[in-house]
């Protein structure tokens, strides 16, 4: 539809000139018309002639906003991802060439009851994200607390939320970064008590990065360009559209039109005509093991296998379950068992190595894997991570805060720790590389530093003696430019002296000193140049959060639990019932002699009885008298004080009334046990 730029008297004067009339004009004479010619069927009356001007009247007005209807259909019905451009490009300049490297935070839970955490925050984040100078800084999840002070009351408080905003401000200050490279997520604590997005209770939509930079939806995403390389990231909300009160918002919850929308996001460079290389990195709150599938039954985890992601980064679980909170995960050649979709025992499960023959044309089959990072939480172990991309390989380090501040920061961007960072494509590189210049050729390293670095060196050891044999050792050299943003030291080697089939038997550790004396040297970590994958098993407190599929088995185990429970309950009635007969007198006086013997014992139980004290009497009445029972409601008053105690955690946290709101939960087990007790008085 077209708007003329004339004013009203131009396009009279030039309809006038051209002797064409429109809209009502064009009624009008169309009537006067039909009004002065003969008809066949006789003079229409004058009603008659005004319903239908009136009527072509409302046809061409319909024509006219017809286009309009259709736009605003199609701009409701079409996706919010394809109709909002919140997909933003930064181009990052300065050396080193080729390599990115973004921070990493999470789960913060800032709260008026532990004033420390983002005091610690001002104090350490802020002059370490100044000396690393990232490209964004991503916060995934649990900005605030949202709890009493005795854990049980849950819900939003404006007050951290306003000291959330004040820290941020001052971070932004002293670090001296844009704010428009801060994403903040929202976590399951950020999302208490808020019935409807964008209310009063939602705080997030008033004191977040996101909100104050108008970035709207749950899905985000932004492309760092450099050296002719795209690196894709995008951030993913999949907290509950009513915020629930813990502890029963403890998984994410995507729909099908989010997942829609983050497929659109991650898939946004497959079709550009340059064809450059896309490195894709996707971020959120909840780990996989605790989102749920949509109503359709699918998963977030099948998108990012479609997409080939490079690494998803996550928090919600926090370090106090172990610092091997990762999972690898591929497309299966065949169809995986039941119990996969339930649990895995290791991070690898379920993988094979690859074979010798890969094959290095274009046409190959494209490997559908990725990485899941969990990276622990500032609430307690004030950790903070540094992830680098360096030509495609993605590496990261983790910084614990809890012993002070850091004045150097190493990062090794290649070789590639073997158990937590390698990738099946990494094998099909090492195959596909051998007979040409490739990345292999340098040990690589970022250093980050409060002060002038002096000497930066590279030990390799070989572990197959049975010790830590020193193989490599060599000064490293910095990467020199006039604009660089950070400090890339590297050093050639001969990689092809370490190739091996085990992939943990070489080990890599960079040593740094700066000009204050002070040194520091990075983690042990194994590495494999043929691509090769250490398997790392996790303990039973990783297992258990990470290794198995809780939105999956959720459902299974709450039913194992009520019937083990009704089971317990019932069984004492049901073997009284079973065993009634048996236990009777009726049952022993069977034949005469049964009866003889019984009497004979009887009177000389009776004899025993006299000859015995009243205290020892009185001990063995306790004792052989139904203990069994008394043990049974000693149990009973054990669940029922436990019971007692959640009843009062809920009603605390929901502000409940338990006569109105919850009587079958709050009174069925109090009528259950004094049931049983009742009927198993006799016994």
């Amino acid at each position: 539809m077209v708007y003329s730029a004339r004013g009203p008297e131009e396009d009279v004067a030039e309809r006038k000139g051209s002797g064409t009339t429109s809209g009502p004009a064009r009624v009008v004479s169309r009537a006067a018309e039909t009004s002065g010619a003969p008809q066949k069927a006789g003079v229409l009356p004058p009603l008659l002639l005004r319903v239908r001007a009136l009527a072509l009247a409302m046809e061409t007005r319909a024509s006219r906003l017809l286009p309009v209807l259709v736009v605003l259909v199609a701009l409701a019905v079409a996706p919010s991802a394809v109709s909002r451009e919140e997909r933003e490009v930064r181009e990052v300049s300065g050396a080193p060439d080729g390599v990115v490297w973004v921070a990493q935070l999470s789960d913060l839970h800032f709260s008026v009851h532990h004033p420390e955490r983002a005091y610690d925050f001002r104090r350490y984040v802020g002059p370490a994200l100044a000396m690393v100078n990232p490209d964004l800084v991503l916060i995934t999840g649990d900005l605030t607390d949202g709890k009493s002070k005795d854990l049980l009351t849950m819900k939003q408080n404006e007050v951290e939320w306003v000291e959330y905003e004040s820290t941020l401000n001052d971070i932004i200050q002293i670090s001296r970064l844009p704010r428009s490279i801060f994403y903040d997520l929202r976590g399951n604590h950020d999302s208490f008590g808020v019935p409807e997005s964008g209310g009063d209770y939602d705080f997030y939509q008033k004191y977040s990065i996101n909100a104050k930079l108008r970035r709207q939806g749950r899905v985000q995403s932004i492309t760092l360009e450099k050296s002719g390389r795209k690196h894709l990231f995008v951030g993913f909300d999949s907290t509950m559209e009513i915020g629930l009160r813990g502890p029963t918002n403890l998984f994410g919850h995507p729909t099908d039109k989010q997942l829609i929308e983050l497929d659109q996001a991650l898939s946004q460079w497959d079709t550009d005509f340059d064809k450059a290389p896309v490195t894709k990195i996707a971020f959120g709150h909840f780990p996989l093991s605790f989102s749920a599938l949509t109503e359709s039954g699918k998963s977030i985890k099948d998108v990012f296998l479609k997409q080939s992601l490079a690494a998803y980064l996550c928090g919600h679980l926090h370090t106090r379950f172990g610092k091997n909170l990762k999972r690898y995960y591929h497309r299966a050649v065949q169809e995986p068992s039941l119990s996969e979709h339930y649990y895995q025992f290791d991070m690898h499960q379920g993988y094979a190595i690859p074979s010798n023959k890969e094959n290095c044309s274009e046409q190959a089959a494209n490997i559908e894997d990725f990485w899941e990072w969990e990276m622990g939480d500032w609430r307690k172990s004030r950790s903070m991570r540094i992830l680098a991309i360096d030509d495609g390989h993605v590496s990261y380090t983790d910084i614990d805060f809890r012993l002070g501040s850091k004045s150097i920061i190493i990062l090794p961007t290649f070789p590639l720790d073997s158990r937590f960072m390698q990738r099946a494509s990494a094998s099909r590189d090492f195959k596909c590389h051998t007979m040409g210049a490739s990345t292999f050729d340098t040990v690589r390293t970022l250093v980050f530093s409060k002060h002038d670095i002096v000497s930066v060196s590279v030990k390799i050891y070989d572990s197959r003696p049975g010790t830590l044999e020193v193989v490599f050792d060599s000064e490293m050299k910095r990467v020199d430019s006039n604009d660089t943003r950070g400090h890339m030291y590297l050093v050639p080697w001969n990689w092809r002296a370490f190739e091996d089939p085990s992939p943990s038997r070489y080990w890599l550790q960079i040593e740094v000193m700066d000009i204050t004396g002070d040194i520091s040297v990075s983690q042990l970590r194994p590495f494999s140049v043929n691509g090769l994958t250490a398997r790392v098993n996790w303990t039973w407190k990783e297992f258990f959060v990470i290794g198995i599929q809780w939105a999956s088995i959720y459902r299974p185990a709450l039913w194992c639990a009520v019937s083990l429970l009704f089971s317990l309950l019932l069984a004492p009635q049901v073997s009284a019932m079973v065993l009634k007969d048996q236990l009777t007198y009726k049952s022993l006086y069977t034949n005469g002699s049964q009866r003889t013997s019984l009497k004979s014992l009887a009177g000389k139980k009776k004899d025993d009885y006299y000859k015995k004290s009243r205290r020892e009497i009185k001990h063995e009445n306790f004792w052989n008298g139904r203990w069994i029972r008394k043990f049974l409601c000693l149990l009973c008053l054990v669940v029922l004080w436990k019971h007692w105690k959640l009843c009062r955690a809920l009603v605390k946290a929901y502000a409940m009334n338990p006569l109105v709101h919850a009587p079958v939960l709050f009174f069925f087990i109090p009528a259950l046990m004094g049931f049983a007790i009742y009927k198993t008085s006799s016994i």
